[in-house]
């Protein structure tokens, strides 16, 4: 038998960590909770959870401060961190992506959809060793040895370029990637092109997609990651 997946919750609301609680533990997860950075920071060095639900604005140490802090620590670096922010702090969802974050979810947020995000996020940790010739993204069905794309099991034609942005979104595992890491791993560091034309392909994947146009979601501010169930998209 399986251990239970465990997540530690740190967020100075109360009321807040005893109803994602509630939902986490239904959904079959072990839970820890603590209501300051520190302490968090602490648990998280002390118990190497599953995950990690954390709150940006916290009094003492903030939740920026706590997943730099694990980011930089070989014990902790791979554990996977959702921050949880309030609407309109777009400043600090883009430093808290920058320090590794693998997600994030604005407050006040439908509790399905955070159950869907760390759904999403902890498969993406599952399956962050398997075989590279096979990638599977939700509907979306890699064949590297083939270089060919299947969603919805249905065929989708694209560019070896359009191949390429597709493969690096997939890869990423859900983790947000910029214009320039796009640029880079598309078409390669010694190319020169215009800072929007990653913008470009990725219109044209979209339009290639259709029905299926939402599992290239754009963060504003940020560049573009790939969603696996359409629940995991910002309410």
């Amino acid at each position: 038998m399986s251990r239970k997946k465990k997540i530690l919750v740190v967020d100075d609301e109360r009321d807040l960590v005893e109803l994602i609680s509630m939902n986490l533990v239904r959904n079959g997860y072990e839970v820890l909770t603590c209501h300051d950075g520190k302490l968090g920071l602490e648990m998280a060095r002390k118990h190497l959870p599953d995950m990690i639900l954390l709150d940006l604005m916290m009094p003492g140490m903030s939740g920026q401060d706590v997943a730099a802090r694990l980011k930089g620590d070989p014990q902790t670096a791979s554990i996977p961190i959702i921050m949880l922010t309030a609407r309109g702090e777009e400043t600090d969802i883009i430093v808290g992506l920058s320090l590794g974050a693998d997600d994030y979810v604005t407050k006040p947020f439908n509790m399905r959809v955070l159950m869907a995000r760390v759904s999403a996020v902890m498969r993406r940790k599952s399956n962050a060793d398997a075989p590279p010739q096979h990638i599977t993204a939700g509907p979306m069905l890699i064949d590297q040895s083939r270089h060919e794309i299947t969603i919805g099991g249905k065929p989708v034609n694209v560019t070896p370029t359009e191949f390429k942005l597709l493969m690096a979104l997939a890869v990423a595992r859900g983790r947000v990637l910029s214009r320039d890491q796009l640029t880079a791993r598309v078409m390669g560091s010694e190319v020169f092109v215009t800072d929007r034309a990653i913008d470009v392909h990725v219109t044209a994947v979209r339009k290639k997609l259709g029905e299926y146009q939402w599992m290239i979601h754009t963060v504003r501010g940020v560049g573009y990651r790939l969603l696996e169930d359409r629940e995991e998209e910002t309410v």
